[in-house]
């Protein structure tokens, strides 16, 4: 009996190990096939915010003609909270806007406008404000145009311990759960100030580690992480499957922010020295080869504010399309 119960567990030990093999094979071999695909290019708006206030369906066509397939909005919408409208409507003069999204569009107007452009648009930026008080209206309302994840861009409030952080992830929790029925994850997007320590600890790591990866997930901005003096491909290395979205830019040289990156000011800063992805000194292939192996799946150009918006659209895409 002890000889033949041994047999059986060597020979369980064994099918167990090829099992294992195979899995890490597969695996393996899921990655490889990933690495050599070609991504699906996306544009996040505020690339080309001028031209989406004046001609939203023209520039939506352009887009299109031009190669890629997504688009990522940025409010505020007609169903972001006051408070959040008047507090853009202080920044729309300084930067040449006079109209908020969908530019004289209702949604259900641009939900057509995008089927009938050949686009997709699989994520939205809004503001905590609206997050905090007309979530269930936004849901109502962001169906429509079937996206799969609402995005926190920054936070605009006081930030400076870590006690604030564990407020966040108790929001960001309870946020992406109710989004979970209409089948939506709630997204944060990092800006730099997460970089700094806070009572012994990064906040970035503590978003990544402590949030709910089933209701929240991440995009991750290259240029805002670098600015802060973190490593994007470090961080899609350490939280594979976290990240679901890139925001590609480059930089003509090195920028650092100068202080810990938690204002308006500090980020603005730094737009003279954003470049198209793929013109600058950051390693923008490495970045999306890791990207894809982590799991991520949505690439999209965000140059903010780009001065000539007509020519980073299409130096952008032969750029990304030659290097992804």
């Amino acid at each position: 009996m002890k000889r033949r119960e041994a047999l059986k567990n060597t020979m369980f030990g064994v099918s167990a190990l090829a099992l294992a093999s195979s899995f890490t094979k597969f695996n393996d071999l899921m990655i490889s096939q990933n690495l050599e695909e070609k991504i699906a290019l996306g544009v996040q708006l505020f690339t080309v915010p001028k031209m989406v206030d004046k001609d939203f369906k023209g520039t939506l066509q352009l887009i299109s003609e031009l190669g890629y397939k997504e688009v990522e909005l940025f409010g505020p919408y007609p169903f972001s909270a006051q408070e959040a409208k008047d507090a853009w409507n202080q920044f729309k003069p300084m930067l040449g806007l006079e109209n908020d999204a969908f530019y004289g569009y209702s949604i259900e107007e641009t939900a057509q406008l995008l089927k009938d452009s050949g686009l997709s648009v699989p994520s939205m930026h809004t503001d905590f404000i609206t997050l905090r008080k007309e979530l269930d209206k936004m849901l109502d309302e962001v169906a429509k145009l079937e996206i799969k994840y609402l995005v926190l861009p920054a936070i605009q409030e006081e930030k400076n311990t870590l006690d604030h952080y564990k407020r966040f992830v108790e929001e960001f929790n309870g946020f992406g759960e109710k989004m979970s029925p209409y089948g939506i994850q709630f997204v944060y997007h990092n800006h730099g100030y997460e970089h700094v320590e806070r009572d012994g600890k990064i906040p970035m790591h503590y978003l990544l580690q402590n949030t709910n990866s089933d209701y929240v997930k991440f995009e991750l901005d290259i240029f805002w992480m670098q600015a802060a003096g973190a490593d994007p491909i470090q961080f899609l290395k350490d939280y594979p499957t976290h990240y679901k979205m890139l925001h590609l830019k480059d930089a003509s040289q090195e920028f650092r922010f100068s202080g810990d990156g938690g204002s308006p000011e500090q980020w603005m800063a730094g737009f003279p020295l954003m470049s198209d992805p793929g013109d600058g000194v950051y390693d923008i292939a490495g970045i999306i080869k890791q990207a894809k192996a982590s799991g991520v799946e949505h690439y999209y150009l965000e140059r903010d504010i780009a001065p000539n918006p007509e020519e980073t659209l299409k130096n952008s895409f032969k750029n990304l399309s030659e290097l992804s």
